[in-house]
C-alpha cells in the first residue's frame, strides 16, 4: 500500500480524511499518520470499540445495533457517515468486524464490514470474509483493505 501516494492524492484534491474503527483499534489512522506531513490530510480518527462509543462518538443508532449487531454493513454505514458528521473531513472510512479468536455460526471470525462515506456521494458498504487468519492477520488485512478503499475513492475523484 502506497500511503504517501494516497495522502498526496487527497492533498491535491483538497480533501481531508477521517477514520472510524472498531476491530482495527486505530490501525488505519496510525498507517496514515505514520507519514510525516499527514496532518494536512488526516483530520481525525475515532476508535469506537464498544457499542456505547459507536453511539456516543459517531451517532450510531441503538436501534441499528439491536437489530443487526455491530458487525454489519448498516453499522459500518452509520459509522462512516458519523465520522463525516463529527469531523472536518470530506472522506471517511469505517471498519467493524470479528478479528477473533472466536465468532459464531452467523458472524464468523474474519468477517469485516466496511463503510466509505464522501461528502455529496452515496455511502458505500461491503462485507469481506477474510476467514480465520488469526486476530493479528485479520486486523492487518482489514487495515490494508480500508486503505485500498480510500485509494479507490480518491482515484474516482476529479481533480479541481
Amino acid at each position: 500500500m502506497n500511503v504517501p501516494a494516497l495522502l498526496d492524492r487527497a492533498r491535491a484534491l483538497g480533501l481531508r480524511i477521517a477514520t472510524a474503527e472498531s476491530c482495527t483499534g486505530g490501525m488505519v489512522a496510525a498507517a496514515l499518520t505514520d507519514i510525516s506531513g499527514s496532518s494536512d490530510v488526516v483530520d481525525r480518527g475515532f476508535v469506537t470499540y464498544s457499542n456505547a462509543a459507536k453511539q456516543d462518538m459517531l451517532g450510531v443508532r441503538a436501534t441499528t445495533l439491536e437489530a443487526v449487531g455491530a458487525v454489519s454493513e448498516d453499522v459500518a454505514r452509520e459509522m462512516a457517515e458519523g465520522a463525516l458528521a463529527h469531523s472536518a473531513a470530506q472522506l471517511a472510512v469505517s471498519i467493524t468486524g470479528i478479528a477473533g479468536p472466536g465468532g459464531s455460526e452467523f458472524k464468523p471470525e474474519g468477517r469485516v464490514c466496511f463503510g466509505l462515506a464522501a461528502a455529496g456521494r452515496e455511502t458505500l458498504t461491503e462485507t469481506v470474509e477474510f476467514g480465520a487468519l488469526g486476530r493479528s492477520q485479520v486486523r492487518e488485512v482489514a487495515r490494508d483493505h480500508a486503505l485500498t478503499l480510500l485509494v479507490q475513492a480518491l482515484e474516482a475523484q476529479d481533480a479541481p
